[in-house]
């Protein structure tokens, strides 16, 4: 087993914006009519978009592995949220989201069969799949 350690930083002022330090950095708010800058997406968003852009990357791997021509892949991904639990109005629920759904087009040159193969392999091999159909132990600590 090859353990490797990712790492990303985040740091946030007196508004939304949070800059995220990693090997492309980028920016987090929230939309204007939330009290944000509306500088970039929303946490919820950069969770749910990391999903549709693993299931490509794993695609392609997949691919090249299986030695077949992949002309592109599309994803659409939709995901329910508990609103109210997310902004204290009920304790009852949970502030992830209930259901995450997935809709991907292998544009290849396979059969149907061929490609509903690919896609339970990617969805096996997508750490971001993985990491939402199962439990991840998250350590937190102040420094």
């Amino acid at each position: 087993m090859a353990i490797s350690t990712m790492k990303v930083g985040a740091k946030m002022g007196n508004s939304f914006r949070t800059d995220i330090s990693c090997s492309k950095d980028f920016i987090i708010d929230q939309p204007k009519a939330m009290g944000g800058e509306g500088l970039g997406p929303n946490p919820m968003e950069v969770f749910l978009s990391s999903l549709p852009a693993c299931i490509c990357a794993i695609t392609r791997i997949v691919s090249a592995q299986k030695r077949f021509q992949l002309n592109g892949v599309t994803v659409d991904v939709e995901g329910d949220v508990d609103k109210d639990f997310l902004m204290g109005k009920t304790k009852e629920g949970r502030a992830g989201f209930t259901e995450i759904r997935a809709f991907v087009n292998i544009d290849a040159d396979l059969s149907d069969a061929e490609k509903e193969e690919v896609l339970k392999e990617v969805t096996a091999r997508c750490p971001i799949a993985d990491n939402i159909l199962n439990a991840t132990v998250v350590k937190e600590s102040l420094k």
